[in-house]
């Protein structure tokens, strides 16, 4: 399996601005294919042709991260949220036509929790489908896009802290097939898989090939190898529903046990991460070469 590799522009710093094109030619030189990056914003100072020539001088490859939040949401109850999370995703493609991106994935359908300060509300049945509708209805705008710009929205099953939309794999399966556009897949992130489903194999089996990118992570999201991940088993999945498509690591769990540290927040590095992050890459590319050997 000769799927390319990638690291997210998290694991460096945050925000990731113009000042940091240069990372571009570490992330290749520790053997990574790609940067995940989060899409720029406009306080971020990034000039997306400045962006892009460096991609191609480092000669390292980009899937985009979208960011939505409540303002940001197609399954808002409020029509101004819910024209915020259009023309969100709308300037997503333009950025990822700028940058020479093909994917552009994460929570899609906007509705963050925690990470909003929202509590989960009790929803009646009602609710919870003209919700559901209202996420088919934008994703089902926005895809047809994405597929004429050659690219493709990859949607992300988040855990029940996250969002209360999408949670597992079955769930973007249904998602992804109710819209029926090749502008919408789906992006599994082990993270979140260790949580809510039941098998993290057999959902990739499920998922087949509407999966397009994919995040190996493990389960504290630390680096891959220190956690309980099966990366065999995991590999395999993907080796048997073939699957060629990126793979990202997101391994930001900085190595502290202090008490009362608000793990759920971005922190910067620390350390010098390099020897860990080959070690963790290496780990991926051996458990994905192997997968071809082991059906």
């Amino acid at each position: 399996m000769k799927n390319p590799i990638g690291i997210i522009s998290m694991q460096f710093v945050r925000p990731f601005t113009g000042a940091h094109l240069h990372l571009f030619k570490d992330i290749k030189a520790m053997g990574f294919d790609f940067i995940e990056l989060l899409v720029p914003e406009p306080e971020d100072g990034i000039h997306l042709a400045a962006a892009k020539d460096a991609l191609e001088e480092a000669g390292l490859g980009i899937v985009l991260a979208a960011r939505v939040n409540p303002q940001r949401s197609i399954a808002s109850e409020d029509s101004a949220a819910r024209q915020g999370g259009l023309d969100y995703l709308k300037s997503c493609v333009d950025s990822a036509a700028a940058l020479g991106a093909t994917i552009i994935g994460g929570p899609l359908y906007g509705e963050p929790m925690v990470f909003a300060g929202r509590p989960p509300l009790p929803r009646s049945t009602d609710d919870m489908k003209a919700r559901a509708d209202r996420m088919i209805s934008g994703l089902s705008e926005v895809a047809p896009l994405a597929r004429a710009a050659g690219q493709v929205f990859a949607v992300e099953p988040l855990n029940r802290f996250e969002t209360d939309m999408l949670n597992t794999t079955i769930q973007g399966i249904a998602l992804v097939d109710a819209v029926n556009d090749a502008g919408l897949g789906l992006m599994l992130d082990t993270f979140h898989m260790n949580m809510e489903d039941q098998s993290i194999p057999d959902a990739i089996r499920l998922a087949g090939k509407r999966t397009v990118h994919f995040q190996a992570n493990e389960n504290h999201r630390g680096f891959p190898g220190t956690g309980n991940m099966d990366w065999p088993a995991i590999m395999r999945a993907l080796s048997q529903v073939g699957y060629n498509g990126p793979l990202s690591l997101e391994p930001f769990r900085r190595d502290d046990q202090r008490l009362a540290l608000p793990i759920a927040q971005w922190r910067a590095p620390a350390e010098d991460e390099t020897a860990k992050l080959r070690a963790g890459h290496a780990l991926i590319r051996a458990a994905l070469d192997f997968a071809e050997y082991a059906q």
